[in-house]
């Protein structure tokens, strides 16, 4: 699944090790969804984007043509 989470979170200065700590998860889950490894659930998708300011469609949207690939 492809994101911006690791953009989002570079632009408000957070580490890995930060977000996870601000949202209540490990460092390996946040690296994990980053690289598109790991399909969060809505509360963790909502959590992240509380934490980077950032909307679910700015971070987690995807075209109906990328996700058949």
């Amino acid at each position: 699944m492809e994101n911006n989470v690791k953009i989002a979170r570079i632009q408000v200065d957070l580490t890995q090790q930060q977000l996870a700590e601000k949202i209540g998860v490990t460092r390996q889950t946040i690296s994990l969804i980053e690289k598109g490894k790991y399909n969060p659930s809505l509360k963790l998708c909502l959590e992240i984007c509380y934490a980077v300011n950032k909307s679910l469609d700015e971070l987690f949207w995807i075209d109906q043509e990328e996700s058949k690939t």
